[in-house]
């Protein structure tokens, strides 16, 4: 995105009216059209959020008036600095041992139809006014009143007092917060914002290098606001005292400073506004004050720090160049039961409809069981990250057993992925008529070993000798690594059917490829895209390997050795003929009740 896109230019420098406000861990960043949040997690993430603002066009007149517009900002922005200041808690403070929601928490939701965190916002705006009230305006008036019984002409050295106190008070805050540890990282992000935008304005590339090298102080910071609002505080009481005297005695003193407190921030608001838009030496006394209390407000940030604050001035320049910039919202710990509900209607939605793929992702990224999936225990920010990554493989299309990395096969949790098929449960039923026929001193060979499935349980359950071929090198590489994982001694050999194969053999076991040409193009996306087709082309009718091993498994049995293949629907009868009279021959159906294995004796 070039700087002529975003900005004007005069000798390299660029305008903006793009502001910003720390927050806990991070930065927050607001520009004509968008606001967006960046907040580093404590897995060291940067999370980012991001929302539109109320298009200029649906704003009413009477709040873009000078003075008028300043007061809607003072309010607004408190109220989203407060809900801004908790979603950043949101992300920062988010617990992995999170449990479920209290007692209370769940009455007031069922009770009241709200959310707590709403609560805790209004509450916050509201605690926030009075506290800045009590600290900014109770007290100066009170210590105004103590201070007239000693001056003759007491409005303006009244006002001029209370004026002093207000700053003092201001100042005393500010230093006493920048002692504590979590508030001083907030002015260090302070920090990165102001050097963030001063970078942009300067018409520098933001890097992390370029925006180091700026100042920390701005001319338009809150801060600087401040202080204003206390220069101009003293101006507006002393002129309506002045005017309206009557009012300037006890309590009737205080509630008509309060009431003025909008038309003060209004003013304020237009001076700052003013005031940043020259560099003239002539009201640079006036910015002085401000600048300097922005030396305690604001720290020298760190890289890390730095980087926040780039992430949300970007996302928020691009929101203001382009109306089709996309919002966003953090990543935050969800209740399971929620989120559960939520993924598996994006899968529904993305055409998914068995709802156990959702499941599947979630205990396999969470550990939990699908028995708990139900209950109200938290899924971290970290889990949810990685569970939309497998999501958006699965809505591609890719199974869930590639996309998990791992399925199980007769008890064994094996590797699995596009090398090889995944193994299917018709399959176990191959293997369980198999090891009712082997020991440990019988020889075997898998045909068509593929993942090694096959291999590995006869294998491991019986401690045979066992042989595992495949045409294919990176099939038997996936399977090598299955039978490392379970330290299994099985003999590899890579060969087209029984080409490279030597000696003989008590049982050859096989689950060929079989699919007919004519039905691949009527298979599920997940097994005609993704599975290898190596695996699954048996030629014209689908027998041509069963006719390869027809002819040559012979010359590898032993004398009364068997032969366990397993076979697609409807092809049991047509192996069986294959096979002819050299077999004892025996076919037999699985667990729904398809012809799915032939088993044959050598006679």
């Amino acid at each position: 995105m070039s700087k002529k896109e975003n900005c004007k230019t005069k000798n390299g420098a660029c305008k903006t009216s793009i502001g910003g406000q720390a927050v806990l861990e991070g930065v927050m960043m607001r520009g004509k059209s968008g606001i967006a949040t960046a907040v580093r997690d404590s897995d060291g993430i940067i999370r980012l959020e991001a929302d539109r603002l109320k298009p200029q066009s649906e704003v009413k007149k009477i709040a873009k008036w000078p003075v008028i517009r300043g007061m809607v900002n003072f309010f607004s922005s408190m109220v989203t600095g407060v809900k801004i200041l908790m979603r950043s808690a949101e992300v920062y403070g988010e617990d992995e041992t999170a449990t479920e929601p209290s007692k209370f928490e769940k009455w007031l939701a069922k009770t009241f139809k709200v959310d707590i965190m709403s609560v805790v916002i209004t509450l916050g705006v509201v605690l926030g006014l009075a506290f800045s009230i009590g600290l900014f305006f109770v007290i100066p008036h009170f210590l105004g009143r103590l201070f007239s019984t000693y001056v003759t002409d007491k409005l303006i050295w009244v006002n001029l007092f209370e004026g002093l106190v207000r700053i003092l008070i201001f100042v005393g805050y500010v230093l006493l917060t920048s002692l504590m540890k979590d508030i001083k990282r907030t002015y260090m992000y302070h920090g990165a914002e102001h050097k963030t935008i001063t970078a942009y304005e300067k018409g520098l590339e933001l890097t992390v290098e370029n925006v180091r090298t700026c100042r920390r102080v701005h001319d338009r910071c809150g801060t600087t606001f401040m202080f204003f609002v206390m220069f101009v505080s003293i101006l507006v009481f002393s002129v309506f005292g002045a005017i309206f005297p009557m009012l300037t005695n006890g309590f009737l003193k205080l509630l008509s400073k309060l009431a003025l407190l909008p038309l003060v921030a209004g003013l304020s608001y237009e001076l700052l506004k003013l005031l940043a838009k020259t560099d003239s030496p002539l009201v640079y006394p006036l910015k002085v004050p401000g600048l300097l209390i922005q030396r305690i407000t604001t720290s020298e940030p760190d890289d890390q720090m730095i980087e926040v604050a780039i992430t949300a001035f970007n996302k928020v320049l691009k929101m203001d160049a382009d109306e089709n910039e996309p919002c966003c919202k953090f990543v935050v710990p969800e209740k399971v039961n929620e989120y559960t509900e939520k993924l598996k209607n994006t899968f529904k939605e993305g055409g998914i409809d068995d709802g156990a793929d959702a499941e599947w992702l979630i205990c396999e990224v969470t550990g939990l069981k699908r028995s708990d999936l139900s209950g109200e225990k938290f899924v971290t920010a970290k889990q949810i990250d990685k569970i939309e990554e497998l999501a958006k493989q699965r809505l591609k299309g890719r199974p869930l057993w590639y996309v998990l990395g791992s399925a199980n096969f007769y008890g064994y949790d094996l590797k699995v992925d596009e090398r090889a098929l995944i193994p299917r449960p018709e399959t176990e039923e191959l293997v369980e008529i198999a090891l009712k026929t082997v020991n440990e001193n019988s020889t075997v060979l898998d045909l068509c070993t593929g993942s090694g499935a096959i291999a590995l349980v006869i294998k491991a359950k019986t401690g045979a000798t066992v042989t595992a071929s495949d045409i294919s090198s990176e099939a038997l590489s996936l399977a090598s690594e299955n039978f490392k994982k379970y330290d299994l001694d099985v003999n590899i050999v890579e060969s087209d059917m029984f080409e490279n194969i030597e000696g003989k053999f008590n049982l050859i076991i096989s689950n060929p490829p079989y699919i007919k040409i004519e039905d691949i193009p009527t298979l599920q996306t997940e097994v005609k895209d993704y599975e290898p087709a190596l695996a699954l082309l048996g030629g014209e009718d689908g027998l041509d390997f069963y006719r390869i091993i027809a002819s040559r498994a012979k010359d590898f049995l032993e004398v009364g050795g068997t032969l366990l293949l397993e076979v697609g629907i409807d092809q049991a009868e047509s192996v069986k003929t294959l096979l002819g009279v050299d077999y004892r021959t025996e076919i037999i159906k699985d667990l729904s009740g398809i012809e799915r294995i032939v088993k044959a004796e050598l006679i």
